[in-house]
């Protein structure tokens, strides 16, 4: 399975959205930086709990506002929105190479989609500053992308770093 395989299938964000939803992406977009823009994202949320472009401009609102803690939380939510319709393990500790193929057969951008996911909760766990838990996602990842087409590699190093520092062992620590 090549993870950067584009055949043409269709994205998380062709699916269309009520015409309230949309409306409603659109206030937050133009509303960005303003209360109001969360206020009308929480509200296509609400109308739309599953689809994927309402969840992913969700967490691109609380990534750029620097609230990780909730971005965590909605990439955490679109994770098992995508795994649900890949029929994947819900336990990302679980995934193997079987049950990506399995899912790549019914949709490889939405089978990258839970992988870039799960890459993007490792890069905010570490903006939290729970090290472990980005690199315990971070070891699954390598595990099942040999070939580091994801790119997961520098960030699985750095997540090694930050949790021997946090830990004392850090080899380049002098003291």
């Amino acid at each position: 399975m090549d993870l950067l395989d584009f055949s043409g299938e269709p994205m998380y964000f062709d699916e269309p959205v009520s015409p309230q939803v949309e409306q409603l992406l659109a206030e937050a977009a133009h509303d960005y930086g303003e209360p109001d823009a969360e206020c009308a994202l929480l509200r296509a949320y609400f109308l739309e709990p599953q689809h994927l472009t309402v969840l992913v401009a969700l967490y691109r609102y609380f990534y750029y506002q620097h609230r990780y803690a909730d971005a965590l939380l909605t990439a955490e939510r679109a994770i098992t929105v995508a795994a649900q319709r890949l029929k994947l393990p819900l336990d990302w500790r679980t995934l193997t190479e079987a049950d990506l193929n399995a899912a790549a057969q019914v949709s490889m951008p939405l089978t990258r989609f839970v992988l870039f996911a799960l890459k993007g909760a490792s890069y905010l766990l570490l903006r939290l500053g729970d090290a472990p838990a980005a690199l315990e996602r971070l070891d699954r990842l390598v595990a099942l992308d040999t070939h580091d087409r994801l790119g997961v590699l520098e960030l699985q190093q750095v997540a090694h770093a930050a949790t021997a520092h946090s830990t004392g062992d850090d080899p380049h620590d002098d003291d």
